[in-house]
């Protein structure tokens, strides 16, 4: 395929994935006839469509152009054909539909495009209806080359109108928010009432840094049941069990205590004072 060719058929696809949100893998309907026409030339399909659309495709048939097919009595078209993905009609395969009808009641929803479908047909009166209806690419082959019709007049239009309402809104501008749907009368709406928020305060130890509790013995135990409480700081006639740490004295205080004079125990039981009638006497 020829680069310039090439470029043009990207330039389309751009404006279906912009405007009408086309996306990877492309899902390709066929026809009887196109079928028919690249067995009949050795050209394979499925790659042409790749080729032509430069993207990776997802080829289907109905079940109304199968039994066309079958028509026919083509067995190598047919062979062709069982190797695409069936796309369901829901037409009774006993009284099927035309290639035409077909086609047109699975791509014509509503006026639009619903599911995305690229149509590759040859017949000519498809492709002529669905021109009618925006966003719908037409691929047929011609002289053994696969082609991609322009845009047609309906896709231009919505593609232009889309363009002018971003230019006047804005490219930037905020999507609009979603109104809530109206409350039923006589339904009354209270605001939901915050819960105050206390003081923060200190927040309380790590667990996982805090010191073990020792396990209580049975002694213990056993005097915790007869309702007695033991602990290390409990008084007993108001002496502490703890024992008092004496302090060491050194060497120096215990040879002063020694130079001291010595007093006689006769001389300390004599009283100091003496009284008048024992100091006349004296």
């Amino acid at each position: 395929m020829r680069q310039k060719r090439a470029k043009s058929y990207r330039k389309q696809l751009l404006v279906y994935h912009h405007t009408f949100k086309f996306r990877e893998p492309y899902q390709i309907i066929v026809d009887d006839q196109i079928v028919t026409t690249s067995n009949d030339s050795s050209f394979d399909l499925t790659k042409g469509l790749e080729r032509t659309l430069q993207a990776e495709v997802k080829v289907m048939i109905t079940q109304c152009c199968m039994q066309a097919l079958y028509e026919l009595g083509n067995q190598d078209a047919i062979y062709m054909a069982k190797q695409f993905e069936r796309r369901r009609c829901n037409h009774n395969p006993k009284d099927p539909k035309t290639p035409m009808e077909c086609i047109e009641s699975i791509v014509d929803i509503k006026g639009e495009n619903k599911h995305r479908y690229i149509v590759a047909s040859q017949d000519i009166q498809i492709r002529r209806k669905l021109r009618r209806i925006p966003g719908v690419p037409l691929v047929h082959i011609s002289r053994a080359v696969m082609v991609m019709e322009p845009l047609s007049d309906a896709s231009a239009k919505v593609s232009r109108r889309k363009e002018v309402s971003k230019l006047y809104e804005g490219l930037n501008n905020p999507k609009p928010t979603k109104e809530k749907p109206a409350e039923k009368e006589g339904a009354t709406t209270e605001p939901k009432k915050s819960k105050p928020r206390g003081p923060r305060g200190p927040k309380g130890p790590n667990p996982l840094s805090m010191k073990k509790r020792k396990r209580e013995s049975n002694n213990d135990i056993d005097n915790s049941k007869d309702g007695v409480k033991s602990s290390s700081n409990d008084k007993v006639d108001g002496q502490s069990n703890t024992k008092r740490r004496r302090r060491k004295h050194n060497s120096q205080n215990k040879t002063n205590t020694d130079d001291k004079p010595k007093i006689n125990e006769a001389t300390q039981d004599i009283p100091t004072e003496l009284t008048t009638e024992q100091a006349n006497s004296v």
